[in-house]
């Protein structure tokens, strides 16, 4: 059995939650949600790579 495959939020959705958590620290990072930030950064650049036409 294959897992699922992973659901893709759009790279607009992910940078709100980028914005929304850097304005909730007040622009200094915790290490937890320094770590919760790393992980949006990868989840926002697989959306673009998602969200990028083919090459022709």
């Amino acid at each position: 059995m294959s897992p699922a495959p992973a659901v893709i939020r759009s790279a607009a959705a992910v940078n709100a939650e980028i914005r929304a958590l850097w304005a909730q620290a007040g622009g200094q990072l915790s290490a937890a949600e320094a770590e919760r930030y790393q992980r949006l950064l990868l989840e926002w650049a697989a959306a673009v790579g998602e969200e990028r036409p083919e090459a022709a």
